[in-house]
């Protein structure tokens, strides 16, 4: 019988960290990779740079993305299921995260106080202390956990010491694009064993709109694709990122790594 393999699917950049301070938006368009020597080109970080800064500016939004990734069975032969998610985020301490996928469903609920991973497919959840802020309850989950949410590295871009722009090898710019009638510039990077790909419309809003990520540990090079639409006023309310456990769902305790 024939098994599958996960793509390992990273997020491309970060959505609910702090802010980074950024050089106005440039309305020229960057210099492609072969006007320098490098394999970076800088015009392309500086790209990434003005994204991670435009998105740190907004105190709340909702992000729908529509997507796939590949499983990749034993022989190599790969299969495409669908992967969407909303977003809803309040800054500094709130976002409900919700994903619909083919293989499962997960909802991760932040109020400020509490951190819940619930599972609407099997009604059980999962509650734990979280702290007061999001890119702290980011790294609770990852570090504790070993829960990654999606999408949430598109805002730690340019953190110190960690931010992605340190593991880029090479870096390019590709082209204009379309993007759902959007008009962006498409760039291209590589890391050590990821490839990816990043549509950011042009202008004032220089928001992300489609990515492509692939995964070159494995021969078959499965990939993750999304497109995004954003909303920068969104009709929050206090019920908004409350959790309230359906009827009949059933708690469960959530584990830490090495328990």
């Amino acid at each position: 019988m024939r098994t599958l393999r996960w793509l390992s699917v990273m997020s491309a950049c970060a959505l609910i960290a702090s802010p980074v301070v950024a050089q106005p938006a440039q309305t020229s368009p960057p210099a492609t990779a072969t006007d320098a020597d490098s394999d970076i080109d800088p015009a392309a970080m500086e790209a990434m740079k003005r994204m991670s800064a435009y998105l740190g500016t907004q105190t709340s939004f909702e992000l729908k993305t529509n997507g796939a990734f590949d499983l990749v069975l034993d022989d190599g032969q790969r299969l495409q299921f669908g992967d969407n998610a909303t977003f809803k985020v309040r800054r500094p301490n709130g976002f409900v995260i919700e994903r619909v996928g083919d293989y499962k469903d997960r909802r991760f609920t932040y109020d400020g106080k509490k951190l819940t991973v619930s599972s609407p497919r099997t009604s059980y959840y999962a509650q734990v202390d979280a702290p007061p802020t999001i890119r702290e309850t980011l790294a609770l989950a990852s570090d504790r956990y070993g829960i990654e949410l999606p999408l949430t590295d598109l805002f730690r871009w340019s953190e110190p010491g960690g931010g992605r722009a340190d593991d880029i090898k090479e870096a390019l710019y590709v082209g204009p694009a379309l993007v759902d009638g959007t008009r962006t510039d498409h760039y291209a990077f590589r890391e050590a064993d990821v490839d990816w790909q990043i549509w950011i419309a042009q202008g004032d809003a220089p928001v992300p709109r489609k990515i492509v990520i692939t995964d070159r540990t494995d021969p078959s090079s499965p990939q993750y694709t999304a497109t995004l639409a954003w909303n920068f006023r969104p009709a929050f309310d206090a019920q908004t990122f409350a959790f309230t456990a359906p009827a009949g769902a059933m708690p469960i305790r959530l584990t830490a790594l090495g328990k």
